[in-house]
């Protein structure tokens, strides 16, 4: 029996249980099977129609178009879990429960299957309490609200926004790269309202100080006792969210003070080790043309950073409202849409989330492919590129697609969440060589080069 529901933050609503005899109108007419009566649907908006290999969803020529799991689409078939969203506004879930004779065991037949077809069956969340399932269910909505808090502040950079929660939901670090004023800092402090995280900034510069910010040890007297004690000052790193302004600019001594934090969320000074508090996170920003003065990050250091993200100029009608807004008094400001805590059990969720081994084999298949070393990897990764990927670039790879569907509502991952990763996984990872330079290719071409060259996994590859 096939369900549809509607999303909603208070919990999924049932639309309608599908008969598999009759096809189904969609749309806000009251003439329709499902009327939603909502401005941004179309009065017959799409249709659901019962086939031999399922359920089919075709979109009847919208004015704001349909998407399933973050695809727009013309027609498809759908698979229990997908989520679909009709006019950019209204999220519906189409579940397929099976029959309870199916459901014990698999059929002979089932068991011949390749694994690529047994992959797209629905996941379970193992580990993961109702509560951790409604909460994703919600955050298709919540990301909405989410961006419309960040809008009060910061005009477009949408997708920017969109990998910044990215890596913050899977639990990373990112490194922000763009030209001056194009509101970086900003952004990452609004960020950190909005989701009600403590946020400290710190401006490197070429005399800062590891101590500058883990913190040092004092000596104290107590003119109690007349006894002397250290005692340790904690530095600006002990909080959820540090902005590493202009990490480039200070020695690579100042800038390696960050990656214990980073990697194991706790700071050493003297003997005593002190755990950070969760959540965690690093956000760095880089100028890309200034070089004279500053300390290039190493590619160790670098690989630490789960993405690279460029901060393009806005669009002219975006920075129109830029110097309109910032030019005079201003009083809205963002409000708290998650808690901490939510958003500590959200991480949770994205680890718990299983992903099915036709995404980890594109995903590897990916990384693998920027190795020129490798037999396997294109012509012209061997023509422009000296070094590649690592291992860790594939697991970051695999958590940012999860995070990419918990944001979207979603508890299945596909290959299309891995390349909505790929650009700002692997910019930072690949090494371009003379030839590359030569020719004015950049790493962030390669890439999107790459994800036209690799194909995704199929049955005979299993």
């Amino acid at each position: 029996m096939a369900k549809l529901f509607l999303q909603q933050p208070e919990g999924d609503q049932l639309l309608t249980e599908l008969a598999p005899t009759q096809p189904y109108l969609i749309g806000r007419s009251e003439d329709c099977s499902i009327c939603i009566p909502v401005e941004a649907i179309s009065s017959r908006h799409a249709q659901l129609t019962p086939g031999d290999e399922g359920w089919i969803l075709e979109d009847l020529n919208s004015s704001n178009g349909t998407t399933v799991n973050g695809q727009t689409l013309g027609k498809a078939i759908l698979a229990s879990g997908c989520q679909i969203i009709l006019g950019g506004q209204v999220v519906l879930l189409f579940i397929e429960e099976p029959a309870a004779e199916q459901a014990s065991e698999p059929t002979a037949t089932e068991a011949q299957q390749p694994a690529a077809k047994k992959g797209r069956r629905e996941l379970k969340v193992q580990g993961a309490s109702e509560e951790d399932l409604k909460l994703v269910k919600a955050m298709s909505l919540r990301s909405e609200k989410i961006r419309a808090e960040i809008a009060k502040v910061i005009i477009g950079q949408v997708d920017i926004i969109d990998q910044v929660m990215m890596v913050i939901i899977a639990g990373g670090h990112g490194l922000l790269v763009g030209m001056p004023g194009m509101a970086k800092t900003t952004l990452c402090a609004t960020i950190a309202k909005v989701l009600d995280m403590e946020f400290k900034r710190v401006q490197f510069t070429p005399d800062l100080m590891p101590t500058d910010i883990t913190g040092t040890e004092i000596l104290e007297h107590d003119p109690v006792t007349d006894k002397k004690s250290f005692r340790f000052i904690k530095g600006p790193i002990f909080t959820n969210m540090l902005l590493a302004d202009e990490i480039n600019r200070t020695p690579p001594k100042t800038q390696a003070s960050l990656l214990e934090a980073m990697q194991e969320k706790c700071v050493t000074v003297g003997n005593q080790t002190y755990k950070l508090d969760a959540p965690f996170f690093v956000l760095a920003t880089q100028n890309p043309i200034e070089q004279e003065g500053t300390y290039p990050l190493p590619e160790a250091q670098q690989d630490r950073f789960m993405f690279n993200l460029w901060v393009d100029y806005p669009k002219e009608d975006e920075e129109e409202t830029v110097v309109k807004a910032t030019t005079v008094a201003k009083s809205e400001q963002p409000q708290k849409v998650i808690t901490k805590d939510e958003l500590l059990q959200l991480q949770a969720v994205v680890r718990k989330i299983p992903v099915s081994d036709h995404v980890i084999k594109y995903a590897v298949r990916l990384v693998r492919a920027t190795r020129p070393q490798d037999e396997k990897s294109p012509d012209f990764i061997k023509k422009y590129v000296s070094n590649g990927a690592g291992p860790r670039a594939g697991q970051f790879l695999v958590m940012a697609a999860k995070a990419r569907a918990v944001l979207e509502g979603r508890i299945h991952v596909s290959c299309s969440d891995v390349v909505k990763a790929a650009v700002p996984v692997l910019r930072h990872r690949i090494i371009a060589n003379f030839a590359a330079d030569s020719e004015g290719l950049s790493t962030t071409a390669i890439v999107e080069r790459l994800l036209k060259a690799v194909e995704q996994p199929d049955d005979k590859d299993y």
